[in-house]
């Protein structure tokens, strides 16, 4: 191979945005396999590299030929990417052979990557082959112990089994159950060709827990691909840093809103069409700055705003949500209890601005109506509102929810619920909130260690404590909230620079 002359660059000065690899089989009629990684992965807003495993001639009607590519080039080709580009997570499709799977084991175990979302293509949608019954205790030894998350269909999870039949969604948990043990931390069993169901359902098990994912059956010829795109929509999702079910569940709203889009389109004379996987770019539904994922890190230093503090210090909610931007707030929530709901919403609208001109997420509290009306990033909700599992049904799969709680069975509900992070606290004592209960640090840290979402503190914190809560030694606790410390001072700029060095510190403490 000839050598790379050019000089190797690294500027870390440079965006990097999440990387997907997907390794699978080229698809001619392009549904399927590679295009539609690559097609999902860009509507998803995501890089994605292609590792090719074989080159198959097929269309609507069926596959018609396999050219499997040899096992060293498909090594070659996994050094290459594997080696130079910044991997987030890779995502397996159709693996032909056994020396692939062990080549793709070799490879990950020499070049380890954030995450491995494990579809195990053995039959096409179709009901073509594409991998034999060989194949199956190499899944079973070499990737499914590394898999974050294996997406198995109903046929793929009964030949995972040896064969188990699947025909209701009990059978489903069990499935789930029995490849779990085989090693991955997640799995779900897909089930759209469930005779026995009127809802295209699947069912989601982590171990623990079992969950029951239900969407609207769309009546469409054009599923082809199905398979593919939701495991690569997965894994993007999960390179932006969703947690995995939030992902899961991102993915599968992602795959009937495409069907449904794309149910009348004619492509192909056969009985399985493709769909149209980039509808979000034509409906121009979400602009450049939404279809970034939330990232845990944005709660580093979490501004809440006070319109009574800002008042007294004689400043516009504007020029406050200005100063704490400068200063380092990385995300912020307009908390406005006292505003009359015209003027809440025109002072959001005005905040929005402001936060996206930096970079930074605007959240609501508490007032769905006014995140909707503004288009906010998201909301905060509290235990005596909406519950976040309708507040995800209103405002969708790309919104930002987080949920106040302060023990770990609320927690665990935010999660089940779909929320994408928690506010824990009171920390300690404070006059933000009347009647508010403080959990003290030792709460705070129970519900870190409970909970399957990132936190952020609240409560009482101020430059005089802020390390404290940060050094409790809990990888999830991301930052503190605060209001008075930014806002019931006379200069917000200067509060919140002083308080975000202090976290800094702190952070590298940590680490």
């Amino acid at each position: 191979m000839q050598e790379d002359r050019a000089s190797t660059v690294k500027d870390d000065s440079k965006m990097k945005i999440p990387h997907v690899l997907t390794v699978a089989g080229s698809d001619s009629g392009a549904g399927a396999g590679i295009q539609a990684d690559l097609k999902a992965c860009a509507a998803r807003g995501v890089y994605c590299s292609t590792v090719i495993t074989a080159v198959t001639a097929q269309n609507t009607v069926g596959v018609q030929g396999v050219n499997i590519v040899p096992e060293d080039f498909v090594a070659e080709q996994l050094k290459s990417v594997l080696s130079d580009m910044h991997v987030d997570v890779v995502k397996t499709g159709m693996l032909p052979t056994i020396g692939i799977v062990k080549v793709l084991h070799h490879s990950l175990k020499e070049f380890p990557v954030q995450a491995l979302v494990v579809d195990p293509v053995m039959v096409s949608t179709s009901g073509d082959v594409l991998a034999g019954p060989s194949i199956l205790a190499a899944f079973r030894e070499e990737l499914l112990p590394m898999a974050d998350i294996v997406t198995p269909n109903l046929k793929e999870a009964s030949a995972l089994l040896g064969g188990l039949q699947l025909e209701t969604v009990s059978d489903m948990c069990t499935a789930a159950k029995l490849i779990h043990e085989m090693g991955p931390r997640n799995v779900l069993v897909k089930g759209g060709d469930l005779p026995s169901s009127l809802d295209a359902v699947d069912i989601f098990f982590d171990g623990d827990d079992f969950y029951e994912l239900r969407s609207s059956r769309i009546k469409t010829r054009n599923t082809h691909g199905t398979g593919c795109t939701l495991a690569s929509c997965i894994a993007a999702e999960l390179a932006k840093g969703s947690q995995i079910l939030s992902a899961v569940k991102a993915a599968k709203h992602y795959i009937e809103t495409a069907l449904d889009y794309s149910k009348d389109i004619a492509i192909g004379n056969g009985f399985q069409g493709p769909f149209d996987h980039l509808l979000k770019l034509k409906s121009n539904i979400r602009n450049s700055f939404r279809q970034q994922a939330f990232n845990p890190a944005n709660l580093f230093l979490y501004a809440v705003t006070d319109s009574g503090m800002n008042k007294k210090w004689g400043r516009s909610i504007t020029e406050a949500v200005k100063a704490a931007i400068e200063g380092g707030a990385t995300i912020v929530q307009l908390r406005e209890k006292d505003a009359e709901t015209r003027d809440f919403l025109e002072a959001a609208k005005a905040c929005i601005e402001i936060c996206h001109s930096h970079g930074v997420p605007l959240l609501i509290n508490d007032r769905i109506d006014v995140a909707l009306a503004c288009d906010a990033d998201g909301v905060h909700v509290g235990q005596s509102d909406i519950p976040a599992r309708v507040v995800r049904t209103l405002l969708g799969p790309e919104k930002i929810i987080g949920v106040s709680c302060k023990t770990p069975e609320q927690a665990q509900k935010a999660w089940i619920d779909g929320a994408d992070y928690i506010g824990c606290g009171g920390v300690y004592p404070t006059n933000t909130k009347a009647n508010n209960i403080t959990v003290g640090l030792d709460g705070l840290k129970t519900v870190c260690l409970a909970s399957k979402l990132p936190v952020v503190a609240i409560g009482g914190i101020n430059a005089s404590n802020a390390r404290t809560v940060m050094e409790i030694g809990v990888p999830n606790l991301k930052g503190v909230a605060v209001v008075s410390a930014l806002f019931d001072r006379e200069c917000v700029l200067t509060e919140t620079q002083k308080l975000h060095a202090d976290l800094t510190q702190a952070a590298a403490m940590v680490k």
